[in-house]
């Protein structure tokens, strides 16, 4: 049953039935309404701005996961790089140094010429983009790995030929010099015997009377023998192989022949005075990639260390050369 309202109508001083029109019947949904709309709509606007959709919840999930499993990853990517710096470090510094082979440079590992320290903000990047600088980091190492990979296959070479290697480098004096009293003149400047000025003396000479024999110091090819026209006279070289070579200058004769393979040892001429010389002596030097080093520092299969000291004190003297 419809509920009746009443009213006190003051003009008439009796309670009337209350008559609502339709008017003010439609106003009063449209009121409802619209204010049903904008209660809506301020609570959309609030849930939206403040409270996550189920997908939304789900997606920031997997994001913060996989930021998570990223920052794991560049972790391991870190200890890597610092493991396999480790590896190159020890390879530059300590096994190529050991058989002597010129080190990797970094810029050959990294495949570029210089190294690009990536920090990446994952807020700000897109996930195709953390993807594409994870993998470009794994490629690097990748390529890093596999470079260190074929460096060690050469030092293993390196370490098949090491015994080779070892009998290859001069490593005794070119003549019997048992009480090392025939160097008379060392590497340095000297005076030179001819034209009494200080030039620089390339090797060490060793006195002996003429016939003595030379040997060759170390394995090797001799790559020339023959009549100098530079002041070595009869003279030999030998090639030593990993960048090494020896010569023997001033002989009386030349025994060995150009591509003839000798052992550390063997007979390579005799003692002479040929050439630019002043009496008879054997004129000695060793290469080392082509620059002449001092070669007193090459005969530590002869010497005791005692022996080695005295004749680093003879070679040493400020006197006149041979030739």
């Amino acid at each position: 049953m419809k509920k009746v309202k009443y009213f006190y109508n003051t003009q008439t001083l009796k309670y009337e039935k209350l008559v609502v029109s339709v008017k003010v019947k439609i106003l009063r949904i449209l009121g409802f309404l619209s204010a049903a709309i904008v209660t809506g709509i301020l609570f959309l606007t609030v849930s939206y701005r403040f409270l996550d959709s189920p997908k939304e919840t789900m997606l920031r999930r997997d994001l913060d996961n996989m930021q998570e499993e990223y920052g794991n990853l560049q972790e391991q990517v870190k200890e890597l790089k610092s493991q396999l710096g480790e590896l190159q470090h020890r390879d530059n510094e300590i096994y190529r140094v050991i058989f002597e082979a010129a080190p990797i440079p970094d810029s050959v590992r990294a495949g570029q010429d210089e190294k690009t320290k990536e920090n990446l903000a994952l807020a700000a990047k897109p996930e195709s983009e953390i993807i594409a600088a994870t993998r470009k980091m794994l490629g690097e190492i990748a390529s890093r790995v596999a470079l260190q990979e074929k460096s060690y296959l050469q030092i293993e070479d390196l370490i098949k030929n090491k015994q080779k290697m070892l009998a290859s480098i001069p490593a005794i004096q070119p003549v019997a010099n048992k009480d090392l009293d025939r160097i008379a003149s060392g590497f340095g400047y000297r005076i030179d015997p001819i034209y009494k000025t200080v030039k620089f003396h390339s090797g060490l000479d060793f006195t002996a009377p003429s016939g003595t024999p030379i040997y060759a110091t170390g394995d090797g090819v001799i790559e020339d023998a023959s009549l100098s026209d530079v002041g070595y006279g009869n003279h030999v070289v030998v090639n030593h192989g990993y960048g090494y070579k020896s010569l023997y200058g001033h002989m009386v004769r030349i025994k060995a022949k150009r591509g003839q393979s000798v052992k550390r040892g063997d007979v390579l001429g005799w003692v002479g005075s040929t050439g630019k010389s002043t009496g008879p002596h054997c004129h000695y030097e060793v290469m080392k990639n082509g620059v002449k080093v001092d070669p007193v520092y090459f005969f530590y299969n002869d010497l005791t260390p005692e022996e080695f000291d005295r004749m680093l004190k003879i070679a040493r003297s400020g006197n006149q050369s041979f030739d």
